[in-house]
């Protein structure tokens, strides 16, 4: 049987990756530092994937798995070395301790074990992932080493299923269940693979890959924080609440509607295409089951306000390419109301300037702040809506 390893015994990395990779044939090993988790794996050698889909579920058991310890740099390195396929999906910030264990398994692969190229799947969110990885390893390895990295495939993905924080009800007994949403396509790199692309169901190999990297954070992830911000300022504390709210959908809508068109535009993709997957996402946002948050979709406001994520990255993409800004600017505006507890408020001004990286003399600046005046005097989104209307002077808003 086929092997791989998974960098991440997470909510993505069961609830996804390793979901795909079983069906594909493969016995996947789970890297992780989380000792009950890894005896769970290896006690159990399979765990359930629920699926929900309106009011009633699906369930996949993926078996062939076990866990490996990520402390455990002889074990780790071997079974990369061994591997046919890896993937990571352990978080930004934790990319930096899986650094040694690669640079390990690739040194074992190609001095002592298979000679075949390497293919990582890189499900992290940020742009530019595999030249970030690639330097990481490239860095610890020696003049004759680095060669080696010639041969490996830093792959970077999309990651467009939602997976939300796993509750003791969704677990329902068993602590390995995972809870999803039935969307699991998985668009990787075509251009970065090194050896033979895997026969994996639904992966979707596309170049140039950024269009893709693009879509997720400025269509889907954008969209997605801005049902959080305007959710909480309407009072709902979870997203398909929110996006129950006729004034928030017609807002998400008209925000992913703008990025989708500034991408079609970017990348001369049909806009019809784009504008399909803005209602599925639409769609997708109101699954009650998932029972996801606006706290945790809209939290941790330093990144997703900073200049090349989700709200301001769409703000900069939409500029660039000529489309209407206004309702992005609104939903930027809730933003700064936005509280969640255990982050440290912060002013608009700082936000903007500091975070966001706008400067007081942009035009955006100036528009956003007259958005959060109007939401901090408790102004209606209907009347901000119209106002937009009013203020475009057409009855077509894209």
């Amino acid at each position: 049987m086929k092997k791989a390893v998974m960098y991440g015994g997470g909510n993505i990395g069961r609830g996804f990756i390793g979901q795909v990779l079983y069906q594909a044939g493969y016995a996947v090993s789970f890297v992780d530092v989380n000792q009950e988790l890894l005896a769970a794996l290896n006690t159990q050698k399979e765990y359930p994937v629920r699926i929900l889909k309106g009011d009633s579920y699906d369930e996949v058991m993926v078996q062939n798995v076990s866990g490996i310890d990520g402390n455990d740099l002889e074990a780790v390195s071997t079974a990369i070395a061994e591997a046919d396929i890896c993937a990571t999906a352990v978080g930004v910030n934790v990319l930096k301790f899986v650094a040694k264990p690669f640079k390990e398994g690739i040194v074992r692969r190609f001095t002592t074990g298979s000679k075949k190229p390497l293919d990582i799947i890189i499900c992290e969110n940020l742009i530019g992932a595999d030249e970030f990885l690639k330097g990481l390893i490239y860095d610890l390895m020696t003049d004759e080493e680095r060669p080696y990295l010639d041969k490996v495939g830093f792959v970077e993905a999309s990651i467009g299923r939602m997976v939300p924080i796993q509750t003791d009800e969704m677990k329902d007994g068993n602590p390995l269940r995972v809870c999803v949403e039935r969307y699991d396509r998985l668009p990787v790199d075509k251009a970065a693979f090194r050896g033979e692309i895997p026969a994996i169901e639904n992966l979707v190999p596309y170049t140039p890959f950024s269009y893709y990297i693009e879509r997720k954070l400025f269509v889907h992830n954008m969209g997605h924080a801005t049902t959080a911000y305007l959710g909480q300022y309407m009072g709902c504390s979870a997203i398909w609440e929110s996006i129950a709210v006729p004034e928030v959908e017609l807002m998400v809508l008209r925000v992913m509607q703008a990025s989708a068109l500034a991408m079609s535009k970017k990348y001369n993709v049909p806009y019809e295409d784009l504008n399909n997957h803005v209602e599925n996402l639409i769609y997708r946002f109101s699954n009650k089951q998932l029972g996801d948050t606006c706290a945790r979709v809209g939290g941790d406001i330093k990144r997703k306000l900073s200049p090349n994520d989700r709200m301001i990255g769409a703000l900069r993409l939409c500029s660039e390419q000529g489309v209407p800004t206004d309702y992005l600017e609104a939903a930027i505006a809730a933003s700064l109301l936005f509280r969640r507890e255990g982050e440290e408020p912060m002013t608009p001004e700082v936000i903007l300037e500091s975070v966001a990286g706008l400067s007081k003399t942009d035009d955006a600046y100036g528009r956003i702040m007259r958005y959060y005046a109007q939401l901090t005097d408790k102004k209606p989104l209907s009347a901000i809506i119209s106002a937009i209307k009013t203020e475009r002077n057409s009855a077509v808003i894209v």
